[in-house]
């Protein structure tokens, strides 16, 4: 692709042209038959606007508030794995293009800089994923740390007791017992910085793969919402839960003290066939009542895409995929620009359907293809 990209779609391109296969499916790859993975994108090409005209657009305004904190756009960088791979300067790179685009960076628990490496990097405002895992005092350790490094709010991540099939990492081997243990030593033991003195730093299984392995080892498969109230209990910190998909797990969720819900389905990399997160986001947002904010992820590549979740109840949207491939093409810079691509094409379908700033966004603006469907009959 000789030209700069034009959307953000081509930067996944340059991706795949730019990291090893090994390395690409790893961060492109969704579970089983990747139904979802396919679905969380094609479900937002089926919402229609219903743009309003004479309405004075000359000046447009993208700006919001996240639990309080002014940021430039309803958008925040989801919290994906292992940036190094993507690109030398991992995490650091991509919270210093969130500082410079003024949107908030979901740090994850698996980065590969410490918690206290991205802080330091920039001013950007910083929230940080983690799981609850079979040893409480690292979930501990690691919110402590993360209150004393500056950020703002814990992202509890709970759709993981196991980890998903994900069958093109399978298909390249990645660390199966086939093969040396130097894809683990590139793929985990990275990952542990942030757990060096807490977690054993090689995971070897005598069967299937040593990153499932490693998520047995840690993960606690009999997390349940009661080890909600103990992680209030030893942090300040607001809670986000990411990973709802049922409007009974939002009405669980609020009443657990949840500060706010990701819509979020892990990407298309746990449960094939779950319904595309925007499809149900909805039924959050109607569960929740106003009483928390409601976020999505999964399958947001275009501005339009954003407006169609601001209109259907959504604060904000979490960007993944795309921000890694915007990594691995062109580092900071790269990040930078999907960011800024995404806000500019906000920005124009804003101004073509007539709404000034976010607060204009309303259910008005859309229709789904079931009230299209209803309406034909």
């Amino acid at each position: 692709m000789a030209e700069d990209p034009v959307n953000v779609n081509e930067y996944q391109e340059l991706a795949r042209q730019a990291l090893p296969k090994m390395y690409y499916d790893f961060y492109a790859g969704g579970a089983e038959d990747q139904y979802t993975l396919k679905e969380n994108v094609e479900a937002f090409r089926r919402i229609m606007f219903r743009p309003r005209v004479l309405i004075d657009v000359s000046k447009i305004s993208l700006s919001t508030t996240i639990l309080g904190y002014n940021v430039s756009a309803p958008i925040m960088i989801a919290p994906t794995s292992m940036h190094k791979l993507a690109h030398p300067e991992g995490e650091v790179a991509t919270a210093r293009a969130a500082a410079a685009c003024n949107v908030i960076m979901i740090v994850s628990y698996s980065s590969m800089c410490t918690v206290e490496e991205v802080a330091s990097s920039c001013d950007a405002i910083r929230f940080f994923q983690i799981y609850v895992y079979k040893r409480r005092d690292i979930t501990a350790q690691l919110v402590r740390r993360a209150e004393r490094s500056g950020y703002k709010a814990i992202v509890l991540t709970v759709d993981v007791p196991r980890l998903g099939k994900r069958e093109a990492d399978i298909k390249n081997n990645l660390g199966t017992v086939k093969l040396s243990l130097s894809f683990y030593d590139r793929m985990i033991q990275p990952q542990l910085k942030n757990f060096e003195g807490l977690l054993p730093t090689q995971v070897v299984s005598d069967e299937g793969s040593n990153f499932k392995a490693y998520a047995d080892l840690t993960l606690d498969a009999s997390l349940s919402w009661k080890d909600i109230g103990w992680l209030r209990s030893i942090t300040k910190l607001p809670i986000l839960i990411k990973g709802v998909l049922t409007h009974e797990d939002a009405i669980k969720a609020v009443e657990a003290g949840a500060a706010g819900i990701v819509v979020s389905n892990h990407g298309a990399r746990q449960l094939d066939h779950t319904p595309a997160t925007i499809s149900v986001l909805e039924e959050v947002v109607h569960a929740v009542k106003g009483k928390v904010p409601v976020f999505v992820d999964g399958g947001v590549r275009r501005g339009t895409d954003i407006f169609k979740a601001l209109a259907l109840g959504a604060q904000a949207v979490l960007i993944g995929r795309p921000v890694v491939y915007g990594l691995a093409a062109k580092g900071e810079t790269g990040v930078r620009r999907v960011t800024e691509m995404l806000k500019d094409e906000l920005e124009l379908t804003m101004a073509l359907s007539g709404c000034p700033t976010i607060k204009d966004i309303t259910r008005g603006h859309v229709i789904t293809d079931r009230e299209r469907l209803q309406s034909s009959l």
